[in-house]
């Protein structure tokens, strides 16, 4: 025993594995300083390997229009876009003319013609010049067409398809100016865009309908027209000739309109009525000199 533990024994101390251990940490602790310190960031190439991942599949969307598309990653540069083949349409023009066949457009009508027709419309208008002047009826011309337009003024009464009875002297009138001309007779019926809704009338189809068969039947009335020349068409509000907005364009659109359709056959009996009448040294009877009787 030694003086400083006079009665009991000094201990052994720490285990000798400790030292080892120790030495281990500090060996690993010496490796990880090296490895840090070998260590370099290099910014452009992280940026580089970070493009390629995300364009791996597919090709860059933002491209310079002067450049090509190119693939960006570390393996290649770039490569060259492939060359594209457009693909043929199919035209379907043969098909879409014959299928408009089927619908008879009238021709341009001759100049010859122009001029029969120009003095048909001429007869036409002397024998209504004092309704035309009133503002009740138009005349004009277009094509191998002379449209008489009646307006709602003074023919029907508003949403009705009655005809007011001082009415009735012009259709007359009417019938006499059209006794001498040739040609398919087309009576359509429009109206304004107000929809209507009544007992007698669910829509403007058929209020415009109405009217257009009340003009016909009293356009027969008389028999002096042959009914086969006549055919009835119903347009509802869907071909205005004025702005709807206002009440002056909705009382121009509603209308019923008397067209006069000139064909080949129609023209050729006008051209020889009026030759039988030249050879036989008479004047053929116009609409003209009928309605002056009327006026006085």
């Amino acid at each position: 025993m030694s003086d400083d533990c006079p009665e009991q024994k000094c201990p052994d101390g720490i285990p000798a594995w400790v030292l080892t251990f120790s030495d281990l940490m500090s060996l690993l602790l010496a490796f990880f300083v090296l490895l840090f310190s070998f260590s370099e960031m290099d910014a452009q190439k992280y940026k580089q390997v970070a493009g390629s991942m995300k364009e791996a599949f597919g090709v860059q969307r933002v491209v310079k229009v002067k450049d090509p598309p190119k693939g960006v990653n570390i393996i290649a540069q770039e490569f060259s876009p492939g060359r594209t083949e457009p693909t043929p349409l199919n035209e379907v023009k043969q098909s879409t003319i014959d299928d408009y066949r089927q619908f008879p457009v009238l021709a341009r009508p001759t100049p010859e013609e122009e001029e029969e027709i120009r003095k048909e419309a001429e007869k036409i208008r002397e024998a209504l010049n004092v309704e035309i002047e009133q503002g009740l009826i138009e005349v004009e011309t277009a094509g191998r067409r002379i449209i008489i337009r009646i307006r709602e003024k003074g023919s029907f009464p508003s949403g009705s398809a009655q005809l007011i009875k001082p009415f009735r002297k012009v259709i007359d009138k009417m019938v006499k100016a059209l006794e001498a001309t040739h040609g398919t007779i087309v009576v359509a019926g429009h109206t304004d865009n107000r929809p209507i809704h009544t007992e007698r009338f669910r829509s403007n189809w058929e209020l415009s309908a109405s009217r257009a068969v009340t003009v016909i039947h009293e356009l027969l009335k008389s028999g002096k027209l042959d009914e086969k020349r006549f055919r009835i068409a119903a347009f509802g509000d869907t071909k205005p000739i004025a702005d709807n907005t206002t009440p002056e364009g909705r009382a121009r659109n509603r209308r019923v309109e008397v067209t006069l359709v000139y064909g080949k056959d129609s023209e050729v009996k006008l051209k020889d009525k009026a030759k039988a009448a030249d050879d036989k040294g008479e004047k053929p009877t116009t609409a003209a000199e009928q309605g002056e009787t009327d006026h006085g």
